[in-house]
């Protein structure tokens, strides 16, 4: 295991595909409910606690080595919303490149070739996570992280807010991230003994109902 690995697999410019969303950011500001540092704080808690859970136990059960089809059909389950069905397996169809560039492996390979047009993200995360070598705590870590600094980075450019700020908003939430971070891993460790079911199912039908609107916008600076 080499934890330098996290750094790559956790850094902004690893070509993802992620800085083209904003993470449901763009919506809540047209909407006004994110105007400034304070509402996008409480905006980035919201949505780590719900679709950054669920995320996270994905990912980390992804890297403990259950399998990802049984996963991928969780994270459906778990996605009511067709807009943001489309974007998960389109952004883990860009994770699926970069991955398999980067950490190539059998499990990559399989995953890719039963899922052509994307397997959920957070479930690709996580493989990518264990060609990489690390825990499943790890995974976690790095997807939840994501779900945070994608709202954050967008507002930089919806709000023109200053990046310090958006960046203290991240700092502000780092014992919340450990805390969804170690749900998400235990989820994944229960999975054992209780089946996918013991993955988080927590919900956000604001985040739901303002993606399916959003992306019938006819101009938008953010594919979701």
């Amino acid at each position: 295991m080499s934890r330098a690995a996290l750094l790559v697999l956790a850094d902004g410019r690893f070509p993802a595909g992620g800085h083209a969303h904003s993470g449901g950011a763009e919506p809540a500001v047209a909407a006004g409910r994110i105007k400034d540092a304070a509402t996008l704080e409480a905006f980035c808690r919201g949505r780590l606690h719900t679709a950054g859970l669920v995320a996270a136990g994905l990912a980390a059960a992804a890297a403990a080595g259950h399998d990802p089809l049984l996963l991928d059909d969780a994270a459906d389950a778990r996605t009511p919303v067709p807009a943001l069905r489309q974007v998960a397996r389109r952004l883990g169809r860009q994770m699926m490149r970069a991955a398999r560039a980067t950490w190539p492996s059998a499990a990559l390979d399989a995953l890719a070739t039963a899922r052509p047009r994307g397997a959920h993200q957070p479930v690709v995360l996580g493989l990518a996570a264990r060609s990489a070598g690390l825990p499943p705590l790890d995974a976690a870590y790095a997807v939840a992280y994501e779900n945070i600094s994608g709202p954050a980075t967008a507002a930089v450019r919806l709000l023109s807010l200053d990046p310090f700020d958006a960046t203290a908003v991240l700092a502000h939430l780092t014992a919340d991230l450990d805390r969804v971070a170690e749900q998400g891993a235990e989820a994944a460790r229960r999975i054992a003994s209780e089946g996918v079911d013991a993955l988080p199912a927590a919900s956000a039908p604001l985040l739901d109902i303002t993606a399916q609107q959003h992306a019938a916008w006819p101009v938008r600076l953010f594919a979701s």
